[in-house]
């Protein structure tokens, strides 16, 4: 082992072309393929559940706006991780890995898994049967099916692709995500032009009202994963070229197309289905697939979305271990995931510690508790981090970025109040979810503290600051 790892830096390989298909490949995957199903049930109305979607990617793009500025200031690999430890320290910076390690990249490649293997069943029109499990009483704690079983087999053998080499998986990532938005341009156009859908299925009423009340606030929930991955690009910081430009460039440009093309598929999706029969389908693009072109046209749009799901997981593979990377170079992660592979210049051991997790996410979580728990959690972390922009603007104004976030101060004000309101309501309605996530949160925290303690004890192996070859 020791002859094949060393301490070698991450190479600026990937120009803006690529750092904004990464950025979109993040983003259009499990989110607008599973939930507005959800989302309808909770508001009701087509009109409402656009808006909620317009609402959403304003959120977005104001976040992307904000960290633009932070990926001008510190164009490194981390992410998120990075930006917090310039803000507030080390220790803040850790929990905000350790979130990412399980809620901000583990637990979506697990929801894209599954809705990848939910797609590819419906394609072949195979019935899933319920499999085996284990309950403790009436808790379902592991669900082994054969559904998971695929989805599994997907985590693996994408975490072996990026684990091979930088080029290879920004070369597939590439051809996965041109041809997932060539299916739902196809998707689109079809659908409004041929499709057997009715404009009937728009009118409803929406009232302003409903804009404070919990079904919208929560279904922003839904929405946020389904956005989340906006900010893709901050974390290959240190792979990126000229990324004082290129990753605020990105960020913005993949945020406002994504932005626009969830919109028109959504105007699908209510073209195709009434609100009614719309209401919690997890698979809602197989079922306005169904609805507009028959059950033989579906079934190939299935497959398409199938492989377009594929490209969302490969994002978050390769995107998640530069978080764990970075921690571990900081000397306050395991020595052993801040190595890079000698031949290869990848992270193998941090993709899989990810894939490790997101399989036992797999087996463990229902998709629907997953989005909620992956939404609620990370809009903690942005607003947290999207505030210590503004703390760096203060205690440290000598820090000034080739970017600079426009319309400061109202844009990232926007942006912490808007996710403060979500997830306050997100706490009153889901709290069992929430739960999970403050949970997860307090996990961060003991891990640090029982780290430090180890730490300071050994400085042996076990060592967080151990590199050697």
């Amino acid at each position: 082992m020791k002859n094949s790892l060393n301490r070698p830096e991450l190479k600026r390989e990937i120009g803006f072309f690529t750092a904004t298909i990464l950025v979109i490949a993040n983003m259009i995957g499990t989110g607008i393929f599973t939930t507005s199903g959800f989302i309808i049930a909770e508001v009701g109305s087509p009109e409402a559940m656009l808006l909620c979607w317009l609402v959403g990617g304003l959120f977005a793009l104001c976040g992307a706006l904000c960290y633009g500025e932070l990926g001008s200031l510190f164009p490194s690999a981390g992410g998120e991780y990075v930006f917090l430890r310039e803000s507030f320290g080390k220790g803040i910076g850790f929990i905000s890995g350790f979130i990412s390690l399980i809620v901000g990249f583990s637990a979506p490649i697990a929801a894209a898994a599954i809705a990848f293997s939910g797609y590819l069943f419906k394609t072949f029109s195979i019935h899933v049967s319920p499999g085996i499990g284990f309950k403790v009483g009436d808790l379902q704690v592991i669900a082994l099916s054969p559904c998971a079983l695929v989805a599994i087999a997907a985590i693996m053998a994408f975490s072996l692709i990026h684990c091979h080499s930088v080029l290879m998986g920004t070369r597939i990532q590439n051809f996965l995500t041109l041809f997932k938005l060539g299916i739902i341009a196809a998707f689109v156009t079809a659908g409004f032009l041929w499709g057997d859908g009715s404009m009937d299925h728009f009118s409803g009423s929406l009232e302003m009202r409903s804009m404070l009340q919990s079904g919208f606030a929560v279904s922003l929930i839904f929405i946020t994963f389904a956005y989340s991955g906006w900010n893709a690009a901050v974390y290959l910081g240190g792979e990126i070229k000229k990324p004082e430009r290129n990753v605020p460039l990105a960020l913005l440009a993949g945020t406002s197309i994504v932005m626009c093309l969830y919109l028109l598929l959504n105007a699908v999706y209510i073209y195709a289905l009434p609100a009614k029969e719309m209401g919690g389908v997890m698979e809602v693009g197989a079922s306005a697939a169904v609805s507009l072109f028959g059950d033989r046209i579906s079934r190939i749009f299935s497959g398409a979305i199938s492989l377009g799901l594929l490209s969302v997981l490969s994002a978050m593979i390769v995107t998640g271990p530069r978080v764990y990377y970075a921690m571990a170079r900081d000397r306050i992660f395991f020595g052993l995931f801040g190595r890079l592979n000698k031949a290869r210049r990848t992270p193998a051991h941090s993709i899989f510690l990810q894939a490790a997790i997101a399989v036992l996410m797999v087996v463990t979580a229902s998709f629907e508790t997953l989005l909620i728990y992956i939404g609620f959690t990370l809009s903690l972390c942005a607003v947290l981090t999207v505030a210590g922009l503004m703390w760096l603007r203060i205690t440290r104004p000598e820090l000034r970025a080739a970017y600079r976030t426009l319309g400061y101060p109202v844009t990232p004000l926007l942006f912490i109040m808007g996710n403060i309101w979500i997830i306050y309501f997100s706490i009153t309605s889901r709290p069992v979810s929430c739960l999970f996530g403050l949970s997860t949160i307090a996990s961060g925290i003991i891990f640090y503290l029982l780290f430090n303690v180890t730490k300071r004890s050994d400085r042996g192996g076990f060592s967080p600051g151990n590199h050697g070859a």
